[in-house]
């Protein structure tokens, strides 16, 4: 009973300390399989092989009530503490490797996710790209406000030479 009750308050802990959770169905995968995925989304997540009731019990405490129907077969999670594209991607990617792993679901953002949304989720482009993009966006903003405001100047500078250029020629 005591251990029951430590590993609901740790998995309790899990739940409201993660960034997304992402809850899989892995029947049928080796041990090394499991030993493989862990390690590709290790640098994001933990993932746990759980109890459905536990996790049942401390998913409800953490105030998630999306896993309760979801919870049935041998379940683990991905507990997201970085990347949740990036933990998507790896699951997805695993998944499409070894199809016994099924992405079942997920809790991201204060808002359940299915596996449909999971899988759109993994297809966003990393962080990294995304800061990219965003970047070259600002620093055409800024390239385009230079050209406007010098684009008066310039054709000021046009106009004056081209009066000049007609006096000259007109003397």
């Amino acid at each position: 009973m005591a251990n029951k009750e430590a590993s609901v308050a740790e998995l309790t802990e899990l739940f409201r300390n993660s960034t997304a959770v992402l809850l899989t169905e892995y029947r049928g995968l080796t041990v090394a399989q499991l030993k493989e995925l862990r390690t590709s989304i290790r640098e994001d997540a933990s993932y746990a092989v759980v109890k459905n009731t536990l996790t049942k019990i401390a998913a409800n405490e953490a105030g998630i009530s999306s896993f309760d129907d979801e919870l049935a077969g041998p379940s683990a999670i991905a507990f997201v503490h970085g990347d949740p594209v990036a933990v998507a991607k790896g699951l997805r990617d695993f998944s499409k490797a070894n199809p016994q792993l099924v992405i079942k679901g997920g809790y991201f953002d204060g808002n359940p996710l299915t596996a449909a949304e999971v899988t759109k989720l993994a297809e966003l482009e990393s962080r990294e790209v995304l800061l990219g993009k965003l970047a070259g966006a600002f620093k055409a903003s800024l390239f385009g406000a230079a050209y406007m405001f010098n684009a008066p100047l310039a054709q000021a500078v046009r106009t004056v030479d081209a009066l000049r250029d007609k006096q000259e020629s007109a003397s």
